[in-house]
């Protein structure tokens, strides 16, 4: 029984990993690395290693797509703050000012 379980995973973990990998959309990508990292987690307290499935859910599942979530969203303002400062410039000089 144990070994179906272990086979299982490991399936579920590869799936999901060329999911992330496949995935064209970055915060779906973001979003199904967390989900990979809680699959390791598992896939390490099945395999007899609570102590890496901890440091894994802490790092894997919730720092690292944090990271990724926040610098996407400062890319995404920078590119914001640029597309307005170019239209600002197109705008032509007001007469009389």
């Amino acid at each position: 029984m144990m070994d179906l379980i272990q086979i299982a995973i490991l399936v579920f973990v590869a799936v999901c990993g060329t999911a992330v990998v496949v995935t064209r959309n970055t915060t779906s990508q973001v979003i199904g690395l967390s989900f990979y990292g809680l699959l390791l987690a598992l896939m390490f307290f099945i395999f007899a290693a609570p102590d890496v499935a901890l440091s894994q859910i802490t790092v894997g599942a919730v720092a690292l797509p944090l990271m990724f979530m926040l610098a996407l969203a400062k890319i995404h303002r920078n590119q914001e703050q640029r597309k307005k400062l170019r239209e600002r410039d197109k705008e032509p000089a007001k007469e009389g000012a």
